[in-house]
C-alpha cells in the first residue's frame, strides 16, 4: 500500500482556493478600491487576463512532486516517487498508478485521488496566486506602505476569503513592489485572528513563460526554496496524461 507523507516545510499542509473556478474578473463585492487597483496592476504586469487565458498548459516541480496542469481540459497530472495520479479537477475522478500498475478501486485509490486534488489546489496556488487575486470570494484590503525583508518599498494588501476553498480561515499579507508593480513577498497566517504569520517568504525571480510571468523564488533567511522546472508549453506529448509512470519533464 502506498503511503504519502505530508512533509511540506513550515510544518503545515495548507489548502486554498478551488482552482475549479475559472479565471474571473467579474466585480467582487464592495471592496477596497485601492486594493483592487493594485491587484489589477499586478495581473496586468504578469500578462493579464488575455495572457492567462492563452496559457493552457503549466508544468512545475514543487518539493519532491512534479505536475502538469491542462487548464482548458481540467486535467492534472501529479507525480511523487512511483505514484502517478491523473485527475479531472472538476469531477475529482481519475486514475492512480503505483509502480506502473493501476489501482482499480477501493479506499486506497480514493485516498490518493483526494491527495492529488489537494496537491493541485496547494501547489498551483504557490505558483499562480497573483492571477487569483480577484476571484469570487477573495477579499482584499489595502493596509498601507511597508518594506520587504530586502528593504524595498512596497504597498501591502491583506487577503482573506469569504466561504471559499478548503481553509477559508486563512489570511495572507502581500507586498507589492512600488517600482515594478509585482508581488515580491507574502506572509501566511493559518487563522485570520493570528497576529504573527506562520511564515514569510519572498515571491521573486520573475521570468517570462509564454504569455505570462511567473516567479520561482520562495526563500527566506531561514531556508531556500525554489519552484523548479516551470514550463508553459503550447503543446505537449500525447503521453503526458496517459503514461502510468513518471514522464520526462517538459
Amino acid at each position: 500500500m502506498y503511503k504519502l507523507r505530508n512533509n511540506f516545510q513550515d510544518g503545515v499542509f495548507w489548502l486554498l482556493l478551488f482552482f475549479s473556478m475559472a479565471f474571473n474578473t467579474a466585480p467582487a463585492a464592495a471592496q477596497d478600491k485601492k486594493a483592487q487597483e493594485l491587484a489589477q496592476k499586478v495581473m496586468q504586469q504578469m500578462g493579464g487576463k488575455q495572457g492567462w487565458n492563452n496559457t493552457r498548459f503549466i508544468a512545475w516541480s514543487f518539493r519532491d512532486q512534479y505536475q502538469v496542469w491542462d487548464k482548458k481540459a481540467d486535467r492534472f497530472r501529479w507525480e511523487k516517487d512511483s505514484l502517478v495520479a491523473i485527475i479531472n479537477t472538476r469531477t475529482k475522478d481519475g486514475r492512480v498508478y503505483v509502480d506502473g500498475k493501476e489501482l482499480q478501486s477501493g479506499k486506497e485509490k480514493q485516498k490518493l485521488l483526494d491527495k492529488a486534488y489537494a496537491a493541485w489546489i496547494n501547489n498551483a496556488y504557490w505558483l499562480v496566486m497573483p492571477f487569483k487575486l480577484q476571484d469570487p470570494g477573495v477579499n482584499l484590503k489595502y493596509i498601507g506602505g511597508g518594506k520587504t525583508m530586502n528593504g524595498a518599498a512596497a504597498d501591502m494588501l491583506e487577503m482573506t476569503f469569504d466561504h471559499v476553498g478548503l481553509t477559508p480561515e486563512n489570511k495572507y499579507h502581500l507586498w507589492i513592489d512600488k517600482k515594478s508593480g509585482l508581488i515580491t513577498q507574502w506572509a501566511y497566517f493559518k487563522d485570520f485572528h493570528d497576529k504573527e504569520p506562520t511564515f514569510m517568504r519572498r515571491w521573486a525571480d520573475y521570468k517570462n513563460y509564454g504569455t505570462i510571468m511567473l516567479a520561482s523564488d520562495r526563500s527566506n533567511p531561514e531556508s531556500d526554496f525554489t519552484i523548479a522546472n516551470i514550463a508553459t508549453p503550447s503543446q505537449i506529448p500525447n503521453t503526458t496524461f496517459n503514461s502510468p509512470r513518471p514522464i520526462r519533464k517538459l
